[in-house]
């Protein structure tokens, strides 16, 4: 497997862990709706909440939260759109962006709640 794609799946497995640890209740990973794809689906609760997780290593170029661009904001809100109808789920739903830099063995977490808003047509 290419290095990037072990970071890549490091990252995801630390965020699931991260976001447990820290009172989320993980409903999904990699959920598909057709071509489109959660990373994790989480509950605090309150909210669902979306979470796009960006991982890179220590000599990235850009942050991995600017990878998050408008046509990614669509895929995601209409995938979510889709995993609140067919699951029958009436709570607000929040987007947020776990940042994740790797570092050595480990990893640095940035959690940006609130990253992005559904855009209006």
């Amino acid at each position: 497997m290419a290095e990037n794609n072990e970071t890549g799946k490091q990252g995801e497995i630390t965020a699931r862990r991260y976001l447990e640890e820290n009172g989320y209740k993980v409903l999904e990973t990699n959920w598909r709706f057709h071509h489109y794809e959660l990373d994790i689906v989480a509950t605090n609760g309150e909210e669902l909440v979306i979470i796009e997780v960006k991982t890179r290593s220590e000599n990235y170029l850009i942050a991995p939260e600017m990878a998050v661009n408008k046509g990614k904001i669509r895929r995601i809100v209409t995938a979510s759109d889709a995993y609140a109808r067919k699951h029958g789920i009436d709570l607000p739903i929040r987007f947020d962006i776990l940042s994740l830099v790797k570092r050595g063995q480990s990893f640095t977490i940035e959690h940006i709640e609130d990253a992005f808003y559904a855009p209006i047509r």
